[in-house]
Formats: structure tokens, C-alpha cells, sequence
């Protein structure tokens, strides 16, 4: 013994770090490869799919008289647009498929970090979880899950703002919910 206790049972399995990604990392070989592959995958499947067909639509807008051409260079700003549009709306879109390749790839810490990246999310009740940005937040719920007495003490913390009355008649320059009390009792006669 080494004076330190060891609660762990002994057939108990040990969890694995979770790799920190950084700035730093250098990627394996077979991980590089992925990257290639995924660049051309989302280059030729999807990025020149919807760059041509954004460009196409633009010029069907235009010849239809639906968009306007610019009088000095004519289509050709609103097309070069619509290109950069459907490149990065390409690029964009096989970020998740991406993702999936690197998460089924053995021995790789990538793959390791964005399969752990899942697990994390999911936390006991009561502890302060945040769901990603692109998880639907249906119930109108927050994203994060609190206790009761933390709800209360955010109640107490936060100030009490009343609504501002709101007039679809009235101007914009005349502000609403002011009275101008103050104004009409004087008398400068």
C-alpha cells in the first residue's frame, strides 16, 4: 500500500481522458486523409451543386425582370454574390456529414473528442447543462436546467421592468407612456 485508499472496484473500468483539441493539434495521418476527402466531398457534392444553381436562379430572376442588373457591370455583381452564396451554403451544409466520418474513424483523437462532445451534454438533473446552439428549444423552455431556489434568487436579483404601453396610431418621434404632468400644471403667463 502507498498510504492512499482505493475505493474503485476492481473490475471497474477505468474512463478515458477526453482529448483536448486545441489550436496546437496536430492530426494523424489518416485523419488528414479525412479532411481531404471531406473538403472534396463538400467541394464536388455540394458547394458547385448549389453555386450553379443559385447563379442560374439569379439569372432567371434577372431575365424575368424580377431583379434588376446593375447598368455599368449588368449581372454579373448579383451573380458572382449568388456564387459565394451556394459555395459557402455547400460548405456549410456537409460540416455535419464531416462530423460523422471523424466520429466513426478508430483510434483517433478527433473522433474521440467529437464523440465525447455528446456524452457531455447530457447531465444529471439539477446540475447547469447547455444544449447546443442548433438543438430546437420547442418548449420555450431555457437552455439551461436550475433548481427551484436558484430560480428564486434570479427572480430577486434581476430588477422588475413594466411594460412600455405600445400605440400602433401614434408617431414614432412621440414617445408613449410619458405624461407631461409637469409641463401643464405650470403657467408662464
Amino acid at each position: 500500500m502507498n498510504g492512499r485508499a482505493d475505493f474503485r472496484e476492481p473490475n471497474a473500468e477505468v474512463p478515458r481522458p477526453i482529448p483536448i483539441i486545441g489550436a496546437d493539434y496536430i492530426p494523424t495521418e489518416e485523419e488528414r486523409r479525412m479532411f481531404a476527402e471531406c473538403n472534396d466531398e463538400s467541394f464536388w457534392f455540394r458547394s458547385v451543386p448549389l453555386a450553379a444553381t443559385s447563379m442560374l436562379i439569379t439569372q432567371g430572376l434577372i431575365s424575368k425582370g424580377i431583379l434588376s442588373s446593375h447598368p455599368r457591370f449588368g449581372s454579373i455583381p448579383k451573380l458572382i454574390f449568388a456564387c459565394i452564396m451556394g459555395y459557402f451554403a455547400g460548405k456549410l451544409s456537409y460540416v455535419r456529414t464531416c462530423q460523422e466520418k471523424f466520429k466513426n474513424l478508430e483510434n483517433s483523437p478527433l473522433g474521440e473528442a467529437l464523440r465525447s462532445g455528446q456524452t457531455r451534454r447530457s447531465s444529471p438533473p439539477g446540475q447547469y447543462s447547455q444544449k447546443s446552439k442548433y438543438d430546437s428549444n420547442v418548449s420555450g423552455q431555457s437552455s439551461f436546467v436550475t433548481s427551484p431556489a436558484a430560480d428564486s434568487i434570479e427572480k430577486e436579483m434581476l430588477p422588475h421592468y413594466e411594460p412600455i404601453p405600445f400605440s400602433a396610431s401614434m408617431n414614432e418621434s412621440t414617445p408613449t407612456g410619458i405624461s407631461d404632468h409637469i409641463a401643464q400644471g405650470r403657467n408662464f403667463s
